[in-house]
């Protein structure tokens, strides 16, 4: 790998790993201030991480290498997810592939994992959110493709950095009708990816009703640290990517000191506004139904798909 390209993955991940817990401590922080409490603070899951890490993990008996192995694999996934997505630079570099197809693979290698880091315990309720998870993975996957595909066309290429770098340089996508289908056919399915509202409750104590909370309920200590930093860092640096394709402004397009610095620092306006903005709008939201979650990830699937046929029409 070039210098530039190291350079650019490199800040990349460190800044999704900086901002990750960030964004779920305003997430959280403004919830509680909506809802009439004093909140923990924005820092509170920075604190909670350092307390897993110091902790032993306790493992089920039965378990195999799967539950060993399962949080690392999400991590690195998440990891390589933060290298690939274009959040602080919309440079294209021919040595990183960070084409559409790509990024879906890694999402869904994180996906896969996460699942089976549920079955392996054998708990009903680990059962239970991993059949619901890859379920809702089934109905996600190709949405993200689709919505990504449409934005592609104008473009002429599936690499988001070429994707985001041009609606960066040519405003006018942003608001054309096939860009608006499409970020909100992606807008949908993130907070599927993610465990949102209305998909799923990522505060939620209710069994039954539990979709990712169920599938680390067998998790502690230095595991299920691994496994929040993973899931934090999907939910950042898809954010990121949505804020991007919205506003591209401040995205740089060279590697160096100043572009990035410039880079960081409009991402974690954008990730700071999209937090506010998904905690305000899941004060007044109510969970849905399982089987009414087929109906709204179908939906998205539409949007996606006429923002497809409204790109070809244009081009």
């Amino acid at each position: 790998m070039s210098g530039p390209a190291l350079l650019l993955a490199l800040v990349q991940v460190l800044v999704a790993v900086a901002f990750a817990p960030l964004v779920i401590g305003v997430t959280r922080q403004t919830r509680a201030r909506l809802e009439g409490r004093a909140g923990p603070g924005v820092l509170q899951p920075w604190r909670d991480l350092r307390k897993l890490l110091t902790k032993t993990p306790l493992r089920a008996a039965g378990t195999s290498v799967v539950t060993v192995a399962a949080p690392l694999v999400l991590l690195v996934s998440s990891l390589l997810l933060a290298a690939l997505v274009p959040s602080v630079g919309a440079v294209p570099v021919a040595l990183v592939p960070g084409d559409l197809f790509v990024v879906v693979s890694v999402l869904l290698l994180g996906t896969v994992a996460i699942a089976l880091l549920g079955l392996d315990a054998g708990s009903a309720f680990g059962g239970m959110g991993s059949s619901r998870h890859m379920t809702i993975a089934a109905l996600v996957e190709p949405t993200v493709l689709v919505s990504v595909y449409a934005l592609s066309i104008p473009v002429g290429s599936s690499a988001l950095a070429l994707i985001v770098a041009a609606r960066r340089d040519h405003p006018a996508g942003i608001i054309s009708p096939a860009g608006v289908l499409a970020v909100v056919a992606l807008g949908i399915v993130v907070l599927a990816e993610t465990g949102r509202l209305p998909i799923d409750n990522p505060s939620t104590h209710l069994e039954l009703t539990m979709i990712h909370e169920a599938m680390v309920l067998e998790q502690s200590g230095r595991d299920l640290a691994w496994v929040d930093l993973a899931s934090w860092l999907r939910l950042s640096v898809l954010l990121g990517l949505v804020g991007n394709l919205l506003l591209p402004w401040g995205v740089a397009a060279t590697v160096g000191a100043g572009p990035l610095l410039l880079g960081t620092l409009a991402l974690a306006g954008k990730l700071a506004l999209l937090a506010a903005l998904l905690a305000t709008a899941e004060v007044g939201m109510a969970k849905l139904r399982l089987f009414r979650v087929p109906e709204l990830l179908a939906g998205s699937f539409v949007l996606a798909f006429l923002a497809v046929t409204a790109s070809y029409l244009v081009a």
